[in-house]
């Protein structure tokens, strides 16, 4: 095998993303799609000119027609579809949030070593070049000590029958968009905070259409991270060291003219642009699949901080909730 065929389990609107990327990549193939009736899988594969449709979920997890799925169904449906398909023998790319629980996350992860099935998170700006070398530049000490991590990712939902509004979905603005400053905030971290404080707005629906949160690493070290349905759309990272910092145009979002921005500012005020290779958002996290699968590489984001981002969402959460400092484990 020297090709990945990919099926998508859904016709969700972010699978429009990740479609170039599989037939941008050297060794990905998009062969079918599946929805929950066969009327609306042949339309979205006409539209999408999609090899094979398949009338439910099951129906393309039994078929040999792929041999990876990529998952972005609404959050609540992640770890099932996720453990069907590798039980199934087939590997998985699962959209953020991975899962809602650490049950679920541990038997994802459990499952994933049983079957040997490569099992990955989606976080695609995480295998872009502006993040990488943002990571290269704290790794190195370009920055000194680093002291803060700020990000933050809002936009405005219209529709109030969006998924995005259901409690029992896994609704709310941190699952859905403050999960990425927060895994920034790690990643640049090199893990998961200490202790974490959260304060959300609740919105008509029952989930927070407005989050932020404060995440203690200790040593004077911290994240300030937020987020929001009701506001205009904006994202940005910044990072903070004793030597200067650095900070990170739409590091979350697919670019209108595809480039990407990050700029260093020295501790005396100066400002220089570092070179950012231009490549697709979500084109990495494929690639790292094909990794993965075919040469059997480790995941750039492996599972054990997967795992992290679920927890730290979920002391956030209760945080918010209690209105107490949560200390994570």
């Amino acid at each position: 095998m020297n090709k990945i065929r990919w099926g998508l389990l859904s016709t969700a609107n972010i699978n429009r993303k990740l479609i170039p990327a599989i037939r941008m990549s050297a060794r990905g193939a998009l062969t079918a799609v599946a929805s929950r009736n066969q009327q609306s899988a042949d339309a979205y594969a006409a539209k999408w000119e999609i090899p094979q449709a398949f009338g439910s979920y099951e129906a393309m997890l039994e078929s040999d027609a792929v041999d990876a799925v990529y998952i972005g169904l609404p959050n609540h449906l992640h770890a099932e579809w996720s453990i069907k398909a590798m039980q199934m023998g087939k590997h998985v790319l699962c959209e953020k949030p991975f899962a809602l629980t650490l049950a679920e996350v541990d038997e994802m992860t459990a499952v994933s070593r049983e079957t040997g099935m490569v099992l990955a998170e989606a976080f695609m700006y995480r295998h872009h070049p502006q993040t990488k070398i943002a990571g290269e530049w704290v790794r190195n000490g370009r920055l000194g000590d680093i002291v803060l991590v700020r990000g933050h990712f809002s936009f405005t939902i219209q529709n109030r029958g969006n998924v995005r509004l259901v409690p029992e979905w896994g609704g709310g603005s941190l699952w859905d968009v403050g999960v990425y400053p927060m895994s920034l905030a790690q990643f640049i971290m090199g893990g998961a905070p200490k202790s974490v404080w959260g304060a959300q707005w609740i919105g008509p629906s029952g989930v927070d259409e407005s989050f932020s949160g404060q995440m203690d690493y200790g040593d004077g070290r911290s994240a300030q991270i937020s987020s929001a349905f009701r506001l205009p759309f904006y994202t940005w990272g910044e990072v903070m060291g004793t030597q200067g910092r650095l900070t990170l145009n739409r590091p979350f979002t697919v670019m209108d003219d595809g480039t990407r921005q990050l700029l260093f500012h020295d501790a005396d005020g100066r400002v220089e642009e570092i070179p950012v290779p231009e490549k697709e958002l979500y084109l990495g996290e494929v690639e790292d699949m094909h990794a993965a699968i075919l040469d059997g590489q480790a995941s750039y984001l492996d599972l054990a901080e997967t795992r992290d981002h679920v927890r730290t969402i979920l002391a956030l959460y209760e945080s918010a909730r209690t209105g107490q400092r949560v200390i994570l484990d």
